[in-house]
């Protein structure tokens, strides 16, 4: 039977698998649904896509949860039917952080992406930390020009929030990406997300903050930040279906 409910969604800003991100991380695993739990490697394909894998298992064992590997490297895996019908039977996904755009240019409009997004829509758990985070709202923010890395330019991304683009890292360097954000983005919200924080959707229907540090939410000259614990505001609500472009 399906579930009448999409599962909880956390957006976290980075630093993921370490102390600091338990409270997310602990309703997240307790939110899982039923079937394999895996955590997706995608954006860590150029850097140490295993090392991700392994410190994700090990993190999450103390919440009781097994993870297991969804292999999604590659274009070509993405639009595996094997691997989308393995996605398909999840009860939780946790999309790791690495390289801004490489999410998105992989997973987007894929069968095995189309897969996650259905089970969540059923009641799995889905969660991405940094670029993770980025590849599940509309735009994903990448370097614009070199060597200048706090000129970003957006690139289409999952459209699971929409009309959203993540600054991860907010308190530490994702701050300063908001000036180039609001000129390529005019009108959408910024969501800036602290390192071991999260913005969280889960059964109340409404975005919370988790973590021990904030979550700011920019729109127009508008800024607000909210604390642990405390309603987020002004963000969109996820999609429950899929952008046309996408499908």
């Amino acid at each position: 039977m399906l579930r009448m409910m999409a599962g909880v969604l956390a957006l976290v800003g980075g630093d993921e698998f370490n102390p600091g991100n338990e409270e997310q991380d602990r309703l997240l695993a307790g939110a899982a649904g039923p079937g394999p739990a895996f955590v997706v490697p995608t954006a860590a394909a150029r850097q140490d896509p295993q090392a991700s894998v392994q410190h994700a298992i090990a993190w999450f064992k103390q919440f009781g949860l097994e993870l297991r590997e969804l292999p999604v490297l590659k274009r070509t895996d993405a639009n595996s039917k094997e691997l989308a019908g393995l996605a398909r039977t999840g009860g939780f996904f946790y999309l790791v952080g690495g390289d801004p755009g490489l999410v998105a240019q992989v997973l987007r409009s894929s069968r095995v992406w189309n897969a996650i997004f259905e089970a969540w829509l059923e009641g799995a758990s889905l969660a991405g930390s940094s670029a993770g985070a980025m590849a599940l709202s509309s735009h994903s923010l990448i370097r614009a020009t070199w060597p200048n890395r706090f000129t970003r330019r957006p690139t289409e991304a999952l459209g699971l929030v929409p009309n959203t683009a993540v600054l991860p890292h907010f308190e530490t360097f994702g701050h300063k990406w908001v000036e180039s954000a609001q000129r390529e983005l005019p009108g959408a919200t910024l969501l800036g997300i602290d390192e071991r924080s999260a913005a969280v959707w889960a059964k109340k229907e409404e975005w919370r903050a988790y973590g021990p540090g904030s979550v700011t939410v920019i729109k127009g000259p508008e800024t607000a930040r909210f604390a642990s614990g405390t309603t987020v505001s002004g963000v969109p609500a996820p999609a429950r279906m899929l952008p046309k472009e996408h499908s």
